[in-house]
Formats: C-alpha cells, sequence, structure tokens
C-alpha cells in the first residue's frame, strides 16, 4: 500500500483552558479532494494550520509523507502547499515577481525557476497576467495566485482554506475546476463550512465539529448518513391535506404548491404502498412518488446535533 501523505495521531490542541481539537485521528493516502467541513469555531482552521506547520500542537502527531513535523519541520513543509483563508500576496509585486520571490522561498532550485513559474501561471490561467500588479487583479485571479503560490514547488498536499470564499459564481466555477485539476495529480485538503462546496468539489469528507472528527467517509456516504423520511409525490386530482394524512404509515404532510406533497414516513415501503392504492381507489392520478434524499445542510444539522448532546 502507498505511504500516508497525511497521518494524524492523537492530535490536540488548546489556545488556554477551551481545547480547539481533541484526540484527532486520520491519515490521506493517494490523490483526490478531500474535504475538511465544519461550522465556523469547530477546529478546522487549527487543524490545519498544525498540519502546514503553521502552528506547534499541544499534544499528538503529525506526519507528512512520513515526516514528523517535529522532529523536522522544513523536511515536512517541502511536501506542503498551503493557501490560507486570506492569500499571502504581496500587492506591489507583479505576479512574476511574487510567483519568483515564492519559488525562493520554497527552495526551488535556481535552473528550475523559470519553468516552475511558466508551469503554475500556464496551470492557474494567468499568463496574460503575469507582469500585472497583483493589487490589479480582480479577487478571482488573486485567489488563482494564491494557489499558483501554493503548488510551485510541486508538493505532495496542497491545503486550501476556504478558496472560494468571497468569490462570484463565474469565479467559484473557474476555481473548482482549478482545483480538480490539481487533484488529479496531488492530495487536495480543501477547509469548507459551505456544504454546497463540499459537495460539489470533494471525493471525501471529514466533517469537524467542537473540535471532534464526527464523520469521515465519501461524499455519497455523507449525503445517505441520515436514513431518508420523506416521500416527494405528485397528484394530478389531489385529495385535501387530510387525506393524505390519514394513511397508514404517512406520519406528516407538506403542501408544495402544484399539486406536490412531501410525506413524512415511519415505513418508506408501507407509505408508498398506501399512497398508490389509495391513488387508485380514489383517482387522484398520481405522477410522481419517490423517496427524498436528505440535503446535506439537513445531514450537517444532525450531526452538529448529535455532538452538541453528547
Amino acid at each position: 500500500m502507498n505511504k500516508a501523505i497525511v497521518k494524524i495521531e492523537g492530535l490536540s490542541h488548546r489556545y488556554t483552558v477551551q481545547w480547539a481539537i481533541r484526540d484527532i485521528n486520520f491519515e490521506i493516502r493517494g490523490t483526490g479532494i478531500h474535504g475538511l467541513l465544519g461550522s465556523n469555531g469547530a477546529g478546522k482552521s487549527t487543524l490545519m494550520n498544525i498540519a502546514c506547520g503553521v502552528l506547534k500542537q499541544t499534544a499528538g502527531s503529525v506526519y507528512i509523507n512520513g515526516i514528523d513535523t517535529k522532529r523536522d519541520p522544513v523536511g515536512a513543509k517541502k511536501f506542503i502547499g498551503f493557501l490560507p483563508q486570506k492569500p499571502p500576496l504581496h500587492p506591489d509585486l507583479t505576479v512574476e515577481e511574487y510567483l519568483r520571490y515564492c519559488a525562493f522561498l520554497r527552495r526551488v532550485p535556481d535552473g528550475r525557476v523559470n519553468a516552475a513559474v511558466d508551469g503554475v501561471v500556464e496551470k492557474c490561467g494567468i499568463t496574460h497576467f503575469r507582469r500585472r500588479l497583483i493589487r490589479n487583479l480582480s479577487g478571482g485571479y488573486q485567489q488563482r495566485v494564491g494557489i499558483a503560490q501554493a503548488i510551485i514547488h510541486e508538493p505532495l498536499l496542497v491545503v486550501l482554506d476556504e478558496p472560494t470564499n468571497g468569490l462570484d459564481p463565474n469565479q467559484i466555477l473557474e476555481i473548482r475546476h482549478l482545483i480538480k485539476e490539481i487533484a488529479a495529480e496531488r492530495t487536495v485538503i480543501l477547509s469548507t463550512h459551505i456544504l454546497s462546496e463540499v459537495q460539489a468539489t470533494c471525493d471525501y469528507i471529514r466533517m469537524v465539529e467542537q473540535g471532534s472528527i464526527v464523520f469521515s467517509g465519501t461524499v455519497e456516504e455523507f449525503d445517505n448518513y441520515i436514513a431518508p423520511n420523506t416521500l416527494l409525490v405528485a397528484l394530478m386530482n389531489a385529495p385535501p391535506a387530510g387525506a393524505l394524512a390519514a394513511l397508514e404509515g404517512v406520519a406528516g404532510v407538506e403542501e408544495l404548491g402544484g399539486n406536490r406533497f412531501r410525506l413524512r414516513f415511519t415505513d418508506a415501503r408501507e407509505a408508498i404502498d398506501r399512497v398508490v392504492k389509495a391513488s387508485v381507489a380514489g383517482e387522484w392520478r398520481l405522477t410522481e412518488i419517490g423517496v427524498e434524499k436528505n440535503s446535506l445542510d439537513a445531514i450537517f444539522a444532525e450531526l452538529s446535533r448529535k455532538t452538541s448532546t453528547r
């Protein structure tokens, strides 16, 4: 099996008396986009800052490509590219000047700097802006420059903190596409509190809440974490909502308009069977019926609730 790109063991940190994260354990192998999901203040940024060597943990260990970040922080950082929530840009430098400076900081050999800069400006779609001052770029293109600095030394791991924060819808789509291209060659950790961002971008999810990992799995597993408990029903000759609520197995009815209803059920098979039979008997002309998947928002809220009531 391939060596773990990231391995975290018993990671804990507190700033004063309050623990920001507590006993975090996981490892990541191979390429792909790993979402770090959580509400604001859940501990995501603390976890990322420790993993990237920005912050020294209170307890536990972080290994990047097998290197202990405590014992050899410089060696570990060679394999990491990091884009904080606020990109570390120098607005009075041109894009090319800034990326050359970043290549120097990342110890890219002198003979490879030109090729490294050319490679990242092309990959990030900023070739035509390479001689423009960073302060004169739009927010979306500044974010691209921030991503370029994170990958200029060809790291194995790229960590992105809220990479689409503050961008307009078109810019968000462009940055998502860029992140997916990067993830084809590298491991990407993407931190966000926006559920739709995870659904649209990530392959795997780890959810942090109150400093602990409360979920780890694929996006599909996350989406189906809580068993669905509603049906969507469309009826051309819809009866009063009370008639639907009276059916065995139906626990509640919500009118959605346009002869469409959301039915809460206690047993899916029983509810579907009763609706179909009642539709035939009452000539309701059923045109649609199906189990409704939980939204990511509902799952997020439920996981948060379970954590807070432990």
